[in-house]
């Protein structure tokens, strides 16, 4: 398929032919919510932690002989039937990172891209070039673009790009190989170099690329 290709004015300067299954695939929606779910699963700190009762201070004494009283028999009041006790079945510290399939990651990165594309929210530019980093200038050009969010996709040596769109909220700079599902859905645009257009479809078109979350 052809996307067409602008510059940092927003003027078109030609046309890019682009593959049909990264860029006009069909959308798959339950792969977009898959590895939206696999990506907000690892970075799950997993902190969380409960005292059961053997890990509750106190509560060594018996509280009371073990019968004549009309009470239930009580070892300790640090068991969980008692206030201050120790907790049945909490949370304990864990990973809740999990890894889908090669193809699904793939599948997922495609529909998202596609579906940036079907949208005429994907942008391609002939190049993104800034001579230092400014971030009033990187926001006049992405203005110029049409986008108000969007992931922006470069190469990872252009560092005065990530540096001129780190302070803009609604923006986020990533190389090729750092794209991903998550990101895109949570920008409404998506604008790409023409030079790292093909990197990122060896993501999933190539030998050995890989989808990563």
């Amino acid at each position: 398929m052809q996307i067409d290709v602008v510059n940092m004015e927003g003027e078109k300067v030609g046309q890019m032919e682009v593959a049909d299954e990264v860029f006009g695939c069909k959308v798959r929606e339950h792969l977009l919510w898959e590895m939206v779910k696999a990506q907000q699963a690892a970075r799950r700190a997993g902190t969380h932690s409960t005292l059961t009762r053997e890990f509750v201070r106190g509560g060594g004494k018996k509280p009371y002989r073990q019968k004549g009283t009309g009470n239930a028999r009580q070892g300790s009041t640090r068991s969980p039937n008692f206030v201050g006790g120790g907790k049945v079945f909490g949370p304990h510290p864990r990973d809740y990172e999990y890894t889908l399939p090669r193809k699904v990651k793939k599948a997922a990165l495609a529909s998202a891209l596609s579906l940036r594309a079907q949208e005429k929210k994907l942008v391609i530019v002939e190049r993104l070039v800034m001579e230092t980093p400014k971030t009033k200038r990187m926001a006049a050009v992405l203005k110029a673009l049409g986008v108000d969010s969007a992931v922006v996709v470069d190469g990872k040596d252009n560092g005065n790009l990530v540096k001129s769109v780190r302070n803009l909220s609604t923006f986020t700079c990533l190389p090729p190989e750092g794209l991903n599902v998550y990101d895109i859905l949570m920008h409404a645009g998506l604008v790409i170099a023409k030079d790292v257009v093909k990197a990122v479809e060896a993501r999933i078109v190539g030998g050995g690329g890989e989808a990563t979350a």
